[in-house]
């Protein structure tokens, strides 16, 4: 193999707002003799420390100008970095232009997307744009057969290593390492920026459209040992299972997190308490109550069985008695955002559970774009955050539903939305009672449904299901009578669902020949 190429590091231009370990980092350039160039905050803190740093404004001959906006934007920083090294060309114009190489440039970006998630005024959030970071960035990445581009403090141990072990010079395959990294940061970095931007304009999706996020972490493996898999953040203060905190239990697997997140996510659907208890992206138990004990223990009475090795997710912080509760079933995972000292010692007790704490909770209402890999793309669609009201409702058989089957009917059209389709969901007194999920036909589903509630009512000595005089939601239409006749059979008393289908009429009128009540939402809720 042939030997790669050196570079000796005489230049090296520091401007960084995350200032992670920068001291060090400059006290140990500056043991090579190389010379520092810097901008502000950055040089004063180099400075404060002892490192000698030349301003850019110095070495340029020209000010920083217009509050800091242009003082790197200069043909002797910018030449300095591209100039390609043994070029005579380039050479020349250096000589003539007084132009002096920069062999090493360490840049972070100005903090946008931590800005934006703070919810900072527009005007801040443009500031935030960083213009002449990602414009060094480039140059020298694009130069790194030359120049060495270190854009993460991560970056500066490899890199002072090289320097003590070739002599103060840098090799080939850590520049190109180094500058993969920057490519990906300065495509990240556009990516938040063009979001950003775009949300201000609520018309037509983009022509082009990019999504970034920074690894958080590598994981043991994806949905099987044999899949590759990592945590990426997108947006990092954001109360949500990716940036929530792991309290205890060992790290979290691909599956565990896809699964908080569902269970998180229909939580946060309701302002009143709610437990979720999700079992491979479908939940087995769903309740309301003002009483967050309540509420889960209606939850695990919908499938106790399935919700063995669970993941449990709360819209309120934890307390002794919920915590106890939770623990006497084995769970994998518990996401809520927070828990007071007594629940943190109760779960402490069972070294396998893990508990993630949000730390606030997840607007689930916001506007937002969703993207779902195919082969050759994505699909791109907008969350499905529809908020169903009542006077949205059509009533549409002779019977109507009572107050308080409205109000379960409500709650189960609600978590129809997080149930893969076809999707059905009997529920009395703000509790699920019988899921059925996923199948392909309606009816199964149905039907499905009504045997887990039955099982459910056996495992508790129950005389009768758990469906008789409950409502019943259905993600899509009926479009025969005989999935809705199945709910009949399993006890419904009044049904929720969208509507639209070409025998509409009679399934209106088979809902009316059983006595039941029945309205349409005219909103579709499909998850595939």
């Amino acid at each position: 193999m042939p030997k790669e190429s050196e570079i000796l590091i005489k230049r090296a231009l520091i401007s960084v707002s995350d200032k992670s370990g920068l001291v060090e980092f400059g006290q140990a350039l500056a043991e090579f003799g190389i010379e520092i160039l810097s901008t502000g905050g950055t040089a004063q803190v180099l400075r404060e420390n002892g490192v000698s740093v030349k301003d850019v404004a110095d070495h340029t001959g020209f000010p920083e100008i217009m509050g800091g906006r242009v003082k790197t934007l200069h043909p002797k920083i910018h030449g300095g970095i591209l100039a390609r090294r043994a070029n005579p060309d380039d050479e020349d114009s250096m000589k003539v232009h007084g132009i002096e190489s920069i062999d090493l440039v360490v840049i972070n970006l100005y903090p946008f997307a931590e800005v934006v998630s703070e919810g900072m005024e527009f005007s801040v959030c443009i500031e935030n744009i960083d213009i002449g970071g990602p414009a060094m960035i480039r140059a020298a990445a694009k130069n790194h057969t030359s120049v060495a581009i270190a854009t993460d403090p991560e970056d500066y141990l490899e890199i002072i290593e090289s320097l003590k072990s070739r002599n103060g010079r840098t090799n080939e395959s850590l520049r190109s390492r180094l500058a993969t990294k920057a490519f990906s940061l300065t495509a990240s970095y556009d990516s938040s920026v063009a979001t950003y931007l775009s949300q201000k304009h609520k018309g037509e999706l983009p022509k082009k459209i990019t999504f970034s996020g920074k690894r958080k972490s590598l994981l043991r493996y994806g949905e099987n040992p044999h899949q590759r898999a990592a945590l990426y953040i997108e947006e990092p203060n954001v109360p949500c299972v990716a940036n929530a905190e792991l309290i205890q239990g060992k790290e979290l697997s691909y599956n565990n997190i896809a699964d908080a997140d569902a269970a998180l996510e229909i939580v946060s659907d309701f302002s009143q308490a709610s437990i979720a208890i999700i079992k491979h992206a479908n939940p087995c138990g769903v309740a309301i109550n003002d009483n967050p004990i309540k509420a889960y223990r209606a939850a695990l009475a919908c499938d106790p069985t399935s919700a063995f090795g669970g993941i449990v997710a709360s819209n309120r912080a934890l307390n002794r008695e919920t915590a106890e509760a939770i623990t006497e079933t084995f769970t994998e995972v518990v996401v809520a955002p927070d828990a007071d000292e007594d629940a943190l010692s109760i779960f402490s007790k069972k070294q396998n559970l893990r508990l993630l704490l949000t730390r606030g909770s997840l607007d689930v209402k916001t506007s937002r774009l969703m993207a779902k890999p195919i082969f050759g793309g994505l699909l791109v669609q907008d969350r499905d955050n529809n908020n169903l009201k009542r006077e949205d409702l059509q009533f549409v058989t002779k019977r109507k539903p009572s107050e308080e089957e409205l109000s379960d009917l409500m709650f189960a059209f609600t978590i129809c939305k997080h149930v893969k389709s076809n999707a059905i969901i009997y529920a009395h007194n703000g509790a699920t009672v019988g899921i059925g999920a996923g199948q392909m036909s309606r009816i199964d589903s149905a039907r499905i449904a009504a045997w887990k509630a039955s099982e459910a009512a056996e495992a508790s000595s129950e005389t009768r299901s758990k469906t008789v005089g409950s409502v019943v939601a259905s993600d899509a239409f009926f479009p025969f009578p005989d999935g809705l006749l199945a709910t009949v059979e399993a006890g419904a008393t009044s049904v929720i669902q969208p509507g639209g289908s070409v025998r509409d009429e009679e399934v209106i009128d088979a809902a009316n020949e059983a006595g039941i009540a029945m309205v349409f939402t005219g909103i579709r809720h499909f998850k595939h």
